[in-house]
């Protein structure tokens, strides 16, 4: 699920990672091997539900406690319910360890109000070693214009929309948008399925590979320059990361090329300071219903 609008939170200090609100409400306390209890922040909502890129995080963490390589690799998760904030149990399940990757698969449960255990989502991931990767890279890929980060629209330069049931997690993402797709702010949607801003945490917190699994969900959808309003849940979600990013803002561009059948897709590239691709996602999300 996708958020609407970024803010910024002053702070005094720049968070570090391992010590941000952040990594906070992603901790994890193991229950036994395999299994752990975990508390989803209201932080982290929008529209009453938690937000799909911070799940992504969490069940990411679960998984990289439980494999024996360190970093996501590939990431693909189906969202089978909405999730609340509260308590919730991860199970994970290695399914095979070899000498540079190792697979496994995790799921999230909550309980209804009648104690029976609900499924929220479900991932099958591969994770390795980013910092034994080779250096050598071709590609013909590019990061996307962008104008300069003073030029680019933030909360500071317009009333953030309301958003009915609340948007908390508004106030821990630093999102500054490009103005050529911030028209849907302004009632004037551009009718092209794009969406590009500089993005990082509000407390300072530096990019790592587990907090990209938020970053590729965390701008607002490209259903808005569509003209598309309202929550676009996320049916399924496969990141790829490729690089640790270096310390800095990251650049996002979020691209959609068909939105038909009541779904959509979306592809996102997330670049970092040193003008490196350290992120690729795809994701199928449903259209607002009466829009």
């Amino acid at each position: 699920m996708r958020v609407l609008y970024g803010t910024a939170m002053a702070q005094a200090v720049q968070a570090s990672i391992g010590d941000s609100e952040f990594d906070r409400d992603t901790a994890l306390t193991p229950r036994t091997p395999g299994v752990y209890d975990a508390e989803l922040s209201a932080g982290w909502t929008i529209m009453r539900a938690v937000n799909g890129g911070y799940l992504l995080a969490l069940l990411g963490r679960a998984l990289g406690d439980a494999l024996p390589h360190p970093d996501p690799f590939t990431v693909s998760a189906h969202y089978l319910s909405a999730s609340r904030p509260g308590p919730a149990v991860i199970r994970t399940e290695a399914v095979r360890s070899g000498g540079s990757l190792s697979t496994g698969q995790a799921s999230l449960f909550q309980y209804d109000k009648d104690g029976t255990e609900v499924e929220r989502i479900r991932l099958l991931a591969t994770y390795g070693d980013l910092d034994k990767l080779p250096a050598e890279v071709r590609t013909p890929a590019a990061p996307p214009p962008f104008p300069p980060y003073e030029k680019c629209l933030g909360a500071s330069d317009g009333p953030r929309p309301p958003i009915p049931g609340g948007s908390e997690i508004l106030d821990r993402l630093n999102i500054r948008l490009d103005p050529a797709t911030a028209g849907w702010a302004v009632g004037a949607p551009s009718g092209k399925g794009e969406m590009r801003g500089w993005f990082s945490l509000a407390d300072g917190r530096d990019a790592d590979p587990l907090s990209l699994l938020l970053t590729v969900d965390a701008l607002p959808p490209t259903a808005f320059e569509l003209g598309i309003k309202g929550w676009t849940p996320t049916v399924e979600l496969t990141v790829h990361i490729r690089r640790r990013p270096a310390p800095g803002p990251l650049r996002v561009a979020l691209t959609t090329r068909n939105a038909a059948g009541g779904f959509l897709e979306e592809d996102a590239e997330v670049w970092d300071s040193e003008n490196r691709l350290v992120a690729q996602s795809r994701q199928l999300a449903k259209m607002p219903a009466g829009r």
